[in-house]
């Protein structure tokens, strides 16, 4: 444990049981430091910020700022993101990836502006999030030092964090009937633990926590239409709103026809498979509308590399490597691709999925002319044997090779 020169730490905090555990361990661990408290807020339930100050105070920390992300992170992380058509082993749409940089970024930030040495997170040894934390700090701030408690504490259990905050007479709202392990912001939530860790085991109707069960959802469709400028979700039902406006709007929509759920296991980059449920209702929503307009937009290599950059994309975001120059020349790439998908989409809802029904754009490269399946005055059959001719050539000069 490296605790020499750390004078004041700045400590990504949310109020939950971990971190409310790691003020004081840093206090008493790291020669009675100073503990800056950080909370981002990036869309979680509103009543996890209420009195979330006084509880860090509490628990020992000197300060507590809390940060309002949500633009910033649907704008600047969510919305590139979604251009490029990312999704982690083909499901997975990256909410708690997308969220840790800029959770990173902030608390560097005011790191800096205290006067801080150190930073410190809550991430254990297993997971994904100690690297996307700490890969943020080295890119934007490698003079400061790196405090992650769960790589030092000898603390392993739910009821150890408990007895610790008992025997020093800090206050917790947490209990041990607490047995899943949530993450939530304005994109997503995602549960893991409890009846989840068996792949056997399907989720119960606990491990759902925004989106109505599809079962139960209306039994009328309902109809949504979303509008499109330069891969960019920017109105709904014909209202123009923020990025954080729109998807506000869609996860009250998606959520209520049970929209946007996943159950998946995933490869964690440390090497662990994970189990979890995954819930992202108006996220799912702009996926269909995007894809929707970039079929009638996009020609087939255009598609075909836009489908490369998302591949090459989700795995650049899920391991933490936001800050890096791939990612920027990733997304500028996508951008680029972006310039024309532009468009209206009718998507309708129900019970669990979502269907464009209608889409339309000023760049279409559909025409109805060629496509018909009619008479037409624009098609010569003819041309096409002279295509499939020359497409063929080569199989036709190895078949003839063969009956040397």
């Amino acid at each position: 444990m490296q605790t020499q020169g750390i004078k004041k730490i700045v400590l990504a905090y949310s109020g939950g049981l971990d971190t409310s555990a790691i003020i004081p361990w840093l206090k008493e661990n790291y020669g009675g430091c100073e503990v800056v408290a950080f909370v981002a807020d990036i869309g979680q339930d509103r009543s996890d910020l209420e009195g979330v100050e006084k509880k860090a105070l509490q628990s020992g920390a000197s300060e507590c700022h809390v940060v309002d992300l949500r633009e910033e992170f649907i704008r600047d992380y969510v919305y590139p993101v979604l251009q490029t058509g990312a999704l982690y082993e083909g499901t997975y749409l990256l909410g708690t990836s997308m969220a840790r940089p800029i959770i990173a970024k902030a608390q560097v930030e005011l790191a800096l502006k205290v006067g801080a040495d150190a930073l410190c997170h809550g991430a254990t040894g297993k997971g994904n999030d100690q690297v996307r934390f700490e890969t943020t700090y080295t890119a934007l701030a490698p003079q400061l030092k790196v405090v992650a408690p769960w790589r030092e504490w000898n603390l392993r259990s739910r009821e150890a964090l408990l007895d610790y905050l008992k025997e020093r007479n800090i206050p917790t709202t947490a209990s041990l009937e607490k047995i899943y392990s949530r993450d939530e912001n304005a994109w997503h939530i995602s549960t893991e633990g409890g009846v989840l860790e068996s792949p056997w085991n399907a989720p119960n109707k606990d491990c759902w926590v925004w989106t109505v069960d599809p079962q139960e959802a209306p039994d009328t469709p309902e109809q949504v239409t979303i509008s499109v400028e330069k891969g960019l979700v920017v109105a709904v039902n014909g209202e123009a709103l923020s990025p954080f406006g729109c998807l506000e709007k869609l996860n009250v929509i998606g959520a209520k026809h049970g929209i946007g759920r996943i159950d998946i296991v995933e490869n964690r980059l440390v090497g662990i498979k994970s189990r979890g449920c995954y819930e992202t209702p108006g996220g799912t929503i702009m996926v269909n509308a995007l894809r929707a307009v970039e079929q009638l937009v996009l020609d087939r290599d255009s598609f075909k590399w836009r489908e490369q950059l998302g591949l090459e994309m989700s795995y650049v975001v899920y391991d933490g490597r936001w800050f890096a120059p791939l990612r920027k020349s990733l997304q500028a790439a996508a951008a680029s691709l972006a310039e024309e998908v532009n468009g209206e989409v009718v998507l309708q809802l129900y019970k669990g999925q979502v269907t464009a029904i209608q889409k339309k754009s000023p760049n279409s490269l559909y025409s109805e002319e060629f496509a018909t399946f009619g008479e037409d005055e624009v098609y010569d059959h003819r041309h096409a044997g002279g295509f499939i001719r020359l497409f063929s050539l080569s199989s036709r000069i190895r078949a003839l090779n063969e009956k040397k």
